[in-house]
């Protein structure tokens, strides 16, 4: 079974919907009679990305706030947990399946050790596995491993939609810094009222658009992933479950064909070869 990789390809998706909502904001810019020096702020930055991260630190853990900001940084990658992985772990876990059908128990504990496994969820639920415990309890120690599991990966998303809600209050931080800056230095000469107060609210405009643009789809995004990264563990302690009831790779299959989608579904046999039956049938044929 393969390792999930944390670094994937960047995704077309996610990078067009990026390029097209920074071209709508940039065009905007553009478009305007000052250009881009008109709506660039050092105070204003200073302020919005400072305070949420100020914030940020303050409320959490500093190893979980790395892996919010880590999330940033991967929120226009490919998602590590597909459909297609799925199936390949549903083909490992017939293949430990059909080992334990054939030679035992003691021919998987010695095939784990040669193998290698680097997936930590697997590894440890193949330790179950030829712990000689009842299938309940290794159902049991599973789920509760599972769970914790999305616990922890769940707290960076709470980070992302926390640093979301703060952008826009500290946005208005900005604003009410620079109206007051303005006020104390106006002094009778009201000429530059206008281009100040247009200073003043571009940290409202950070805000906003750091908010919308950066932490909350990151928050979505690697919520994403936990979601998949727990129902993977789910099909796991399935195929954990029935190795320890020495079920049939054939039981095997059509049980964990359950979690997959239709078009990732196995209709092959135990032994690798077509099902000539169901393959003739029009449904089952792809285009």
């Amino acid at each position: 079974m393969r390792k999930i990789m944390q670094s994937s390809p960047y995704a077309r998706a996610p990078v067009m919907g990026a390029a097209f909502g920074l071209l709508l904001v940039l065009g905007s810019i553009v478009m305007s009679a000052h250009g881009f020096l008109a709506f660039f702020s050092v105070e204003g930055l200073m302020i919005v990305v400072g305070g949420v991260m100020a914030v940020a630190f303050m409320s959490f853990q500093a190893s979980d706030v790395k892996k919010a900001l880590r999330a940033i940084s991967n929120m226009l990658k490919e998602s590590p947990i597909t459909h297609e992985d799925l199936h390949r772990d549903t083909m490992d876990i017939i293949k430990w399946g059909r080992l334990v059908k054939q030679k035992g128990m003691r021919a998987l504990e010695a095939s784990i050790g040669k193998s290698g496994i680097d997936d930590t969820f697997v590894r440890y639920g193949l330790n179950m596995v030829v712990s000689e415990y009842t299938p309940e309890e290794v159902r049991s120690m599973m789920e509760t491993a599972a769970d914790a599991c999305y616990e922890r990966d769940s707290i960076p998303v709470d980070i992302l939609e926390a640093m979301g809600s703060h952008a826009p209050a500290f946005g208005m931080v900005g604003t009410l810094v620079g109206m007051v800056t303005m006020l104390c230095h106006l002094n009778g000469d009201i000429t530059g009222i206008g281009s100040n107060l247009a200073i003043a609210f571009l940290s409202t405009l950070y805000g906003v658009v750091s908010a919308r643009m950066v932490y909350v789809p990151a928050a979505s995004k690697l919520r994403q992933e936990v979601e998949n990264s727990r129902f993977r563990n789910q099909l796991i302690t399935e195929g954990m479950v029935m190795l320890v009831n020495n079920k049939s790779p054939m039981y095997i299959r059509d049980r964990l064909n359950s979690f997959l989608r239709p078009e990732n579904h196995d209709y092959y046999n135990i032994f690798g070869e077509h099902t000539q039956f169901l393959k003739s049938l029009p449904y089952l044929q792809s285009d």
